[in-house]
């Protein structure tokens, strides 16, 4: 069987379902398990997606990525949804975006779906206003740990940080070297809060990681499934699908240029 090149829009052979999450808080979310075929995972990603007020979906270019090539490529189970409010080609999610506070039930349910549905070694990876709900909300014994891609820090709190670093739980934060929020030198003395956090500068990359994704899925690879080799292939020899690039181009960036990044709410 011939070998071809895995491009942007390739899909590759994996166990895909729709899924809806239940809040406690009465919300309905609606999102996807990817799993890989015909074996047990390794491991299990949770994915958290960027500001929804800005395009952040399940669908956001990495965790599709994720979610069309890890099953096959690295055995993980990948786990993205819509928190409140959010839409994207799969569907919206009920409720409605609540800067930071009401997100907390949606990271809850998540995490709890993975349990009940006997995913091993569930890693939280945030992007963004994801990597803020997982420093807010993912602290929970069924968590193995976190990544983190492109933290802003700007929801998150000290307090946060510091449960991290009481808990013990491994944090690796990949920070693009000209990240729009948070660049490498700084985010080093700030996650020196946490002292298990790992924090790897990313060369060239940026904060939304165009061009870089296959750079972050081989770091996020490395941790989670250390036994599987990296950087992984940039090709595939079996069946392959491709995915609908059309349906977000209305969700680039330059889309959202102006319009104001929302401010934490507090209770």
């Amino acid at each position: 069987m011939s070998s071809n090149q895995i491009r942007a829009n390739s899909i590759l052979p994996a166990e895909r379902e729709e899924i809806e999450l239940h809040t406690a808080d009465g919300v309905t979310l609606v999102g996807e398990l990817a799993r890989p075929a015909g074996r047990e995972p390794v491991a299990t990603l949770v994915c958290l997606h960027p500001l929804p007020t800005h395009g952040g979906m399940m669908d956001s270019h990495v965790f599709r990525k994720a979610a069309w090539r890890l099953p096959a490529l690295a055995g993980l189970a990948v786990l993205r949804f819509n928190t409140r409010g959010t839409s994207s080609v799969r569907g919206t999610s009920g409720g409605s975006f609540s800067a930071g506070v009401g997100e907390r039930y949606d990271v809850a349910a998540a995490i709890e779906f993975a349990e009940f549905a006997d995913l091993p070694d569930i890693w939280l990876v945030g992007w963004s206003f994801g990597t803020d709900l997982t420093l807010m909300y993912g602290l929970d014994p069924a968590v193995t740990g976190a990544i983190l891609l492109s933290p802003p820090l700007r929801f998150s709190e000290p307090a946060h940080l510091a449960a991290w670093a009481a808990d013990g739980k491994p944090v690796t934060a990949l920070i693009p070297e000209f990240d729009d929020y948070l660049r490498p030198a700084e985010a080093k003395a700030r996650f020196a809060a946490i002292p298990q956090a790992e924090v790897v500068a990313m060369p060239g990359a940026k904060h939304l990681w165009v061009g870089d994704a296959e750079k972050a899925l081989d770091e996020i690879v490395k941790r989670v499934a250390p036994g599987v080799p990296t950087p992984l292939p940039r090709s595939w020899e079996g069946p392959m699908e491709t995915g609908d690039m059309n349906a977000y181009a209305d969700r680039t960036v330059a889309a959202f240029a102006d319009v104001d990044v929302p401010r934490p709410l507090r209770d």
